[in-house]
């Protein structure tokens, strides 16, 4: 499937397209996603803001997915753990991108490549468009060499 297919999928996606979240962008080489969620008067909470679980939904699949399809098959990766920080009301559409550098999947392939396990913490900021900080989520990821795979000179196995 290619970034753009998936982008289609998930606007279309009646969790995602419901809660009024939008994906804007998933990056050709998988690096890069960039989702926005908009307040509408079907998605806002008793307060009229932002609803927490909409919050955390914008945010929920796309780290597992960059770091899936950046290492390729002879991984698993899979979401392990999931926290949330509420910092402001969220009183408008906010948005959150996530970045994965290079670093960080030569650090994955490094860590994994003795076939251990790896628990690896991933940051998001969701802000609206002003650069306000509404929230702070951290997911945690398990990767692992897949068994009878040992990674080549390249960090493919």
């Amino acid at each position: 499937m290619t970034p753009r297919h998936l982008r289609r999928i998930f606007n279309l996606w009646p969790p995602f397209l419901f809660a009024g979240i939008r994906v804007h962008e998933i990056a050709p080489d998988w690096r890069h996603a960039r989702v926005q969620l908009k307040l509408a008067w079907y998605n806002r909470n008793y307060v009229r803001t932002q609803y927490g679980g909409n919050l955390f939904s914008m945010t929920d699949p796309f780290w597992m997915i960059l770091v899936m399809h950046n290492l390729g098959p002879d991984y698993v990766v899979w979401d392990k753990a999931a926290e949330i920080e509420f910092i402001a009301p969220g009183r408008e559409d906010v948005f959150a991108d996530f970045q994965l550098e290079s670093a960080v999947l030569d650090e994955l392939r490094q860590a994994a490549a003795g076939g251990d396990k790896v628990l690896r913490w991933f940051d998001t900021e969701v802000k609206t468009a002003s650069g306000e900080l509404v929230a702070r989520v951290r997911k945690q990821l398990y990767v692992r060499l897949k068994p009878g795979l040992r990674p080549g000179p390249d960090g493919t196995a």
